[in-house]
């Protein structure tokens, strides 16, 4: 309820979504982007190490349907030898949806160390 606040976003996996929307939308909660690097539940399951990809993905479905939304996104880390297969699934499973899809490149914090060891002249 602050003067000139015009966006209200939270970055989320979707387990919990569904629970807490109404007290969000409450709250004033216009943007969501949802974090789903996998539509495969057993692949989702290891990478949050909890059940709940159905969830995330009623999550998806039920945001969609709320009309108070302004914006909705869907972020996807790409990962070679993980999910690199689905990408076709996600642009497949959301190409009639009113979201965006973004995929992000994986970046592993150890390959920045060694980088930053490298400037430094250390091993």
């Amino acid at each position: 309820k602050l003067e000139g606040l015009k966006t209200i976003a939270i970055t989320t996996n979707g387990i919990n979504l569904t629970r807490l929307l109404p007290r969000l939308k409450e709250a004033g909660l216009n943007a969501i982007n949802i974090s789903l690097d996998t539509l495969v539940p057993a692949k989702f399951e290891f990478i949050v190490r909890r059940k709940g990809t159905n969830l995330s993905s009623k999550a998806t479905v039920f945001c969609l349907l709320v009309s108070f939304l302004l914006y909705l996104q869907v972020n996807c880390v790409v990962m070679r030898g993980f999910n690199e297969d689905e990408v076709l699934d996600f642009v497949d499973f959301t190409k009639d949806l009113p979201l965006d899809v973004r995929f992000i490149e994986y970046m592993p914090f150890d390959g920045m160390y060694c980088c930053f060891e490298s400037l430094l002249g250390q091993k």
